[in-house]
Formats: C-alpha cells, structure tokens, sequence
C-alpha cells in the first residue's frame, strides 16, 4: 500500500461573521487558498494535479454547484483537473483530506489537493416549496448559517435541539463546569495571540486580496477567565449558584464557544512521488484514520472513539501522541474529550483553537491538520492526532507522523 502525506498547508485568516471577510463568496476563498497552494510550489505541472477534494457544509448559497469544482476553475486551474465536494458538516475538509488520503494508498492518485470554505456570513436563507402553489398561509424564511434546518418530523426531538442545549447536556454529562469552560477559553485566545506575535502563523496564512485581514480576526488577547465569567448564557438562564461551580443551569456562552466565521483552508495530501513534483519534502505521514457515530444530542463527544481508532490504525497509544489539534467547537466539549482521553491538556491545541480564531465549518478540518503537521516540524515530536466533532452525532480523527522526527 503506498503511503499518503501532508506536504503543505495555507489558509486564510478567519473573518468574524459579518466582518472582514464577509464581503467575499465562499468560492473565492476556495479559489483564494487553491491558487496560493499552487503559487507555493512553483515548480509543479498543474497537470499532474489528480484532483481537488474540498469540503464545505452549508451547499445552499454562492457554494453550490460543487465549490471544489468551481474553485479549481476561479483559480485558473486547467478544465482537465477534476473536483469534488464533501459534506461532513463541521468535518468536511478533514474528511476531504481523509479521501485523497484512501486515493494515494490504493494508488489511484499521486498528487491531490484537499481544502475547505464557508461563509457563515452569506449563508442564505431558504423558503421550502410548497405541496401545492399559492397557500393560503405564511411562509417562514430558514437561516442556513448554522443548526438544523426544515426538520423531517420524523427525527426525534431530543436528537434535534440545538448545538448549544446539546453542548450543556454533554456538559452536565460529563461534570464540567462553567469555570472550567471559561478557563479553557480564555487559553485560547491567549495561545492564538502568542503564536501569532511568535509568528507560527506566518507561513500557514495568506491574506485574501482586496480584504484588510491579515490575523484571525476574532482573537481577544489579554483574555481571563474574570472577564469571561460576567459573559450571560446563551441556551439556558445561568444558574443561581454559578460561582460556585455548579453545574446545574446554563453555562455555554458566546465567550467559551466557537464564533460563527468565515473562510478557507488547503493542504497537499500526495504520495512519496508527490515529492518531486513538489519540490517539497513531506511534512507528515497520515499513518491512521478513524470515524465514530454517537447520539446525535451528543455529538460533541463523537471525537473520543474517533481517534481511539484512528491510534488503533496507526499502532501507537496516547502515552505516545505528543501534540493533539482538537477543533474547539465548545469549550465544554473539548474538555469532555480531552477528560475521557486522559492526556495532559497542555498537549492539545498549543498554539490557540477555534474559539479565539473561529470555526468557519467546512475549512477547519485541513485547518487543525494544517497546524498539526506545522506543529510536529517545529517541535521535532513524533506522532500528532487531529480530531473533529461534527454536527448530528459524529466525531473524524487523524493520526499524523512526523517523517523528519529522530532525523539529525
């Protein structure tokens, strides 16, 4: 079986909703982070590219048609250069990554470029058709920026309340507190703020042109815990006996969950030829593979058993991961994970997470894969896991290795 590796990474900075990247379609960010990725390796016959796979889970407004297609053709690509789109929800684009990674062991292809985009800014509303024409009644627009949508009755009720109510039962499940959650959050905007006066960023992130952001615009430096506490819940009214770290009532809120956002994110998964078409060394191997369904109520628990598998494949333990990039879809969510996995917390998501620098869906699968694989050069450590919580019960991991660790 050939193996597959990550050889690079870009994205762009994250936009706030409404914000800095609110002016520009979904797939021109795609097609932003697709030409970069191209412009990064100057040597490579675009022709050997054998496809692009992107992921991206909204579908309903200016991405659709297929947005890995559409990209390829905006960013100038030849018309030969195959694309498709992958809809996992918030774990699209690792999916994405996760399916070139399949193409290049079962040698189908050498060479593929993986990504993902989302405005959650644009995201449009929709007015379902009716059974017959001109009812009598009122329609009602649906927002296609987050959540369920036109619900089949069919679903139960308690899989379908909302990510927010979903996040305080997993909370309440699994004993976390509101303290605990602020504290986490407040980590990482601190750590994002760091890595990006460090410039740990700067070789991952690439500007969108004709937009003024040029950082992930909704970082807080200086954050605390102190401040988020005054923050007000958002799903539930805050318990009465909150300070004292109770965890009855509501504790979720805007501060220690992740931003709606928007933008884009790309990586080159190849074989070892991949490397001379490059003119890159590889960053890392995907050495496992994991997926895992659970109640959908509780889908933000769904990574745990993804990346337990995803160690089985790769052979290794947690007493040998040494940097985990865990996507922040809700502090209480996080925790409950990395709880149940039992590793040293100071391992996951060094350098910030998404609730600093935001979750625009379908990009922040290459995103945390991106910066794991950057993360495991600059530290010389071995093995990596990245891992996603996604929407309606299910959970995407991958295990990297470092190719170069050990090497003098």
């Amino acid at each position: 079986m050939n193996q597959a590796f990550v050889y690079d990474a870009v994205r762009t900075p994250f936009g706030k909703f409404g914000s800095g990247l609110a002016g520009v379609r979904p797939d021109d960010l795609a097609a932003h982070v697709i030409a970069e990725s191209v412009r990064r390796v100057p040597g490579l016959d675009v022709e050997r590219i054998d496809e692009v796979v992107f992921g991206n889970a909204n579908g309903a407004g200016e991405e659709n048609r297929n947005i890995a297609r559409m990209g390829t053709l905006l960013a100038g690509l030849p018309v030969s250069i195959p694309g498709t789109t992958v809809n996992r929800l918030c774990g699209s684009s690792l999916d994405a990554a996760i399916i070139a990674s399949r193409q290049i062991n079962a040698g189908d292809a050498d060479l593929v470029l993986v990504g993902g985009a989302e405005s959650m800014s644009r995201a449009p509303w929709v007015l379902p058709k009716t059974e017959k024409p001109y009812p009598a009644g009122d329609m009602t627009l649906a927002s296609t920026t987050l959540g369920w949508r036109l619900v089949n009755k069919a679903m139960p009720r308690e899989w379908t309340i909302s990510l927010g109510e979903a996040t305080e039962r997993l909370r309440e499940k699994y004993g976390v507190t509101r303290a605990q959650q602020d504290e986490f959050a407040a980590a990482s905007h601190n750590l994002s703020a760091a890595a990006w006066d460090e410039g740990f960023y700067d070789n991952l992130v690439a500007p969108v042109p004709g937009t003024d952001l040029v950082r992930d615009e909704s970082i807080r430096p200086g954050s605390s815990a102190e401040k988020l506490a005054g923050l007000k819940t958002v799903f539930r009214a805050e318990a009465a006996d909150a300070a004292s770290g109770s965890t009855s009532g509501g504790t979720v809120t805007a501060g220690n969950a992740s931003p709606l956002s928007d933008g884009a994110s790309a990586a080159w998964i190849g074989s070892e030829n991949a490397s001379s078409l490059l003119g890159l060394e590889p960053l890392a191997r995907i050495a496992g593979r994991g997926a895992h369904g659970n109640d959908p109520q509780f889908f933000g628990f769904a990574p745990v058993e993804a990346a337990n598998k995803a160690l089985a494949k790769a052979g290794i333990g947690w007493d040998q991961v040494g940097a985990v990039e865990l996507n922040e879809a809700f502090a209480a969510q996080s925790l409950a994970c990395i709880n149940a996995w039992g590793i040293d917390p100071a391992i996951v998501n060094r350098h910030g997470g998404a609730i600093a620098m935001g979750h625009p869906l379908g990009a922040s699968g290459t995103r945390i894969l991106g910066t794991l694989a950057r993360s495991l050069q600059a530290s010389g450590q071995r093995w990596g896991v990245a891992a996603i919580c996604i929407g309606v019960g299910q959970g995407l991991a991958v295990v990297l290795e470092n190719v170069t660790a050990g090497k003098a």
